[in-house]
């Protein structure tokens, strides 16, 4: 029997490796900070230096219990494909509680007198270096990937809309550590459907041997939901083989982005659908919006004002374009943005969906729109809280009213505040050439998940996108 591939070992090594050079570089780099350099010049200065041999020998300590926490949050998995801009709350976290443990131990052992101001920067060197050690663990990661090396050899079972989906997500994506072999199913994919373009396997019954025969590590399952019964006898009949299954949920792309059970006396319920955000959720979400808006819009201003000027120069008309739209609980709004388009851009046309690259656009507004620098005086609506900083972005009425009877779960966007950026958007689902019913997925998944950290990962990732780091 042929035995799969181990892909499992590189990646997560060179995480461990990684991020204890990253801790003992924090330690180091604390101890120079305080220690030799002027920046803390006005605190008292003690007679003698403390040893650094002391500090090397507690980062022997710290090291282990902090891998061991970032071990517990899966920080060491085998195919991560998390972006640094991802993992940023996260490591603040691990590295916070990792400090606790930290001061805990210090504080019980009374042998040496460890430097409190250490422990502060320690804290702050410590963030800074596990996330240059992930900046470079994620390169080496997408290096290997894109050497052929370390790919996880997947297949598709199933031919449908899903197994499509899937094979566009991983087909287009190759730097995502997976190689698709092919797909199983009753009858080959039709010519012009993205399967046609996948190695058909064969029928579900030469599964076990196939998988065996071609090496597979990942079986990824699209069967529909009266199609379980298969499910059932694929999994029998591949006892005994060393593969992984992952099966999409396609009642719960139906009914909800999660499903969790509550009891009310007793009686188990299943939760399909619940109310996004509670009262203070709504409180802290806005607090935030108020505190960034404000401070974006004053360290901007003038940088919005050398736009409004190129665009008073560039052609004739307001330097703001102002639009209906429609936001939380499908109440209007106007939204504000620079112009980027002629006066009379849709008066040959009527309403039509704009791009980056629109013909309407003018010099100066080609380059707003795809550096989205036009999106800038929304600002000004989430300081009115009109918008949110994240959430799905907001749409003309005129398309609201073709959307809703067109795509299923459509209105349920108007369940909170509309943003300026959003998960949809960070995934690449923006503009007219983009699937609009992708779009509205990830927009539920947002608003069944919302958190506000949440919300900083996407702005990190939007951050990212525009600097070209993610």
């Amino acid at each position: 029997m042929a035995q799969p591939r181990r892909n499992d070992f590189l990646i997560p090594t060179l995480g461990v490796l990684f991020d204890s050079v990253a801790i003992e570089c924090a330690f180091l780099l604390s101890y120079w900070i305080r220690f030799n350099t002027g920046f803390f010049s006005f605190l008292p200065i003690t007679e003698v230096t403390p040893p650094l041999d002391a500090y090397i020998y507690g980062s022997l300590f710290v090291i282990p219990v902090w891998l061991l926490i970032f071990n517990s949050r899966t920080m060491y998995g085998a195919r991560r494909n998390v972006a640094p801009s991802d993992e940023f709350v996260n490591i603040i976290k691990l590295v916070t509680l990792g400090m606790l443990v930290v001061m805990s131990a210090a504080f019980f052992y009374r042998a040496f007198s460890y430097s409190r101001v250490v422990f502060g920067l320690l804290w702050v060197t410590g963030i800074g270096c596990v996330v240059l050690g992930r900046v470079v663990l994620y390169n080496v990661e997408k290096l290997l990937y894109k050497s052929g090396r370390e790919l996880r050899n997947a297949v598709i079972i199933g031919n449908n809309e899903t197994a499509n989906r899937i094979f566009r997500s991983l087909h287009n994506h190759p730097l995502l550590g997976y190689r698709l072999a092919g797909y199983f199913a009753d009858q080959p994919a039709e010519a012009g459907t993205a399967l046609s373009g996948s190695a058909y396997l064969g029928t579900l019954a030469v599964v076990p041997e196939k998988l065996i025969n071609e090496r597979i590590e990942l079986v990824l399952l699209a069967l529909r939901h009266d199609e379980h019964p298969k499910i059932f006898k694929l999994v029998q009949e591949c006892e005994g083989v060393n593969v992984e299954f992952l099966m999409v949920p396609d009642i719960l792309e139906m009914m909800a982005s999660s499903l969790s059970v509550k009891e009310i006396e007793g009686i188990p319920f299943i939760k399909i659908k619940g109310v996004p955000m509670t009262t203070w959720g709504r409180i802290l979400k806005r607090t935030f919006d108020l505190v960034i808006s404000t401070l974006l819009l004053v360290l901007c201003s003038p940088f919005l004002l050398l736009i409004a000027l190129l665009i008073k120069v560039d052609s004739k008309g307001p330097v703001f374009f102002k639009q209906d739209r429609v936001g939380l609980d499908g109440i209007k709004f106007t939204i504000i943005k620079f112009r980027s388009m002629r006066i009379d851009a849709e008066h040959a046309t009527g309403p039509v969906w704009g791009n980056q690259d629109d013909a309407r656009a003018k010099a100066v507004g080609k380059f707003l729109r795809r550096t989205n620098i036009d999106e800038l005086p929304q600002l000004i609506n989430v300081f009115k809280n009109e918008m949110s900083l994240v959430g799905p972005r907001p749409e003309r009425p005129y398309f609201v009213e073709q959307f809703k009877e067109l795509i299923p779960k459509y209105l349920d966007r108007h369940r909170v505040k509309t943003g300026m950026t959003g998960w949809a958007q960070v995934h690449g689902l923006r503009g007219a050439d983009t699937s609009l019913e992708e779009r509205i997925k990830y927009d539920i998944y947002y608003i069944e998940n919302w958190s506000l950290l949440f919300d900083v990962k996407i702005l990190l990732k939007t951050i990212g996108a525009l600097f070209h780091l993610v």
